[in-house]
């Protein structure tokens, strides 16, 4: 089975590992991650301004793509999905906001076919359940999380808007934790798994961000989970930087029985290390970077920005991108922390046949 692919900036950065790990679990099981052509920053967040077109075009150039090959796009990071999901909903459902983007998308020098949501988005956790199946997982684990009591955290983006993102109950999710049972773990439930980390504001309120982790993780601890299971890459930094509560799950134990399973080594050159910006010089721009939905100028904006080295004729919106705990950035083998993500501690910390 192939599946076209959406990466996303998190998994060429900070969470190389998780793009790593799902595309050779993916082929474990028999499904082929095809990674869309010349794909752009999805913005990180999706933009509720119906006049706010911009930012939207790289996710509706990667729904054509998905579209015009015929398969399901399928993404990993929980930030991507919900922007391919809400922008393939609008797509679909809002004809004003679909109409102008297709007039932008007009102007491309090899234009495709109108769009109008016809691709189907999937996060990689839909595709193990409603394609690969649970029961299929099940069989092929070699080496189960037998005794382990696992608390699945589902965050914002996965979950809400429930009636546009159609991922699970939004009030009672129970996808992460029938994926945990099929590879064998106890799941632990507890009050917080679906509410917010604040990691959307760990750089304009580090203490609240703080404070919403610390109620995740001592939520998760007083329900007797020894560890946190996320398919957020910014959930899963918040919660490394700020959940204190949980006995410290160290990568090197989950990379090296992944290492076994698929013969790589977690210490490779190209894995090791953590992004580095190299032109912007500020901490604010360090941790931030524009939204590069276009190959100018056929976004529509005519400002035209030179407050850095270049001109450029892109929206400046900003996101965030995870900030390492010291600069220059660390290297993996060093201990990052009490969280661990959801491939790196469950399908990629399994023997799979």
């Amino acid at each position: 089975m192939k599946v076209s692919y959406f990466p996303g900036c998190t998994l060429r950065t900070k969470a190389k590992l998780l793009d790593e790990y799902a595309r050779k679990s993916a082929l474990r099981l028999g499904v082929e991650l095809c990674e869309i052509p010349d794909w752009q920053c999805c913005g990180g967040v999706f933009v509720s301004a119906k006049d706010e077109i911009a930012s939207k075009l790289a996710a509706v150039r990667a729904l054509v793509s998905a579209r015009d090959s015929g398969q399901p796009l399928v993404t990993v990071c929980s930030a991507c999905h919900n922007v391919m999901k809400q922008t393939n909903y609008a797509m679909a459902n809002d004809s004003d906001f679909a109409l102008r983007v297709n007039n932008y998308m007009a102007q491309d020098k090899d234009p495709s076919a109108p769009y109008h949501g016809e691709a189907e988005v999937m996060h990689y956790l839909e595709l193990l359940r409603d394609r690969v199946g649970f029961d299929r997982i099940r069989e092929a684990v070699v080496k189960p999380l037998t005794g382990k009591k696992i608390a699945a955290y589902y965050g914002c983006l996965l979950l809400r808007p429930g009636r546009v993102m159609a991922f699970d109950d939004v009030e009672n999710p129970r996808i992460l934790e029938d994926f945990l049972r099929a590879l064998g773990a106890e799941p632990v439930v507890y009050p917080m798994r679906n509410e917010c980390c604040g990691g959307y504001t760990v750089l304009e309120d580090p203490a609240a961000s703080a404070r919403r982790a610390g109620a995740v993780s001592e939520s998760a601890a007083a329900h007797g989970a020894e560890m946190i299971v996320t398919a957020c890459p910014l959930c899963k930094y918040n919660l490394e930087k700020n959940a204190g509560t949980l006995p410290v799950i160290w990568p090197s134990k989950i990379t090296s029985i992944l290492s076994d399973r698929l013969m790589i080594s977690s210490s490779s050159k190209d894995t090791s290390k953590t992004a580095r910006f190299l032109f912007l010089c500020s901490t604010r721009y360090l941790c931030t970077n524009s939204i590069a939905p276009t190959s100018r100028p056929r976004v529509g904006f005519t400002a035209i920005s030179s407050s850095l080295s270049f001109v450029t004729s892109r929206a400046m919106m900003t996101f965030c991108w995870f900030p390492p705990e010291s600069w220059p950035a660390r290297r993996f083998s060093q201990p990052l922390g009490r969280i661990s993500n959801f491939l790196m501690s469950s399908v990629a910390c399994l023997r799979i046949i």
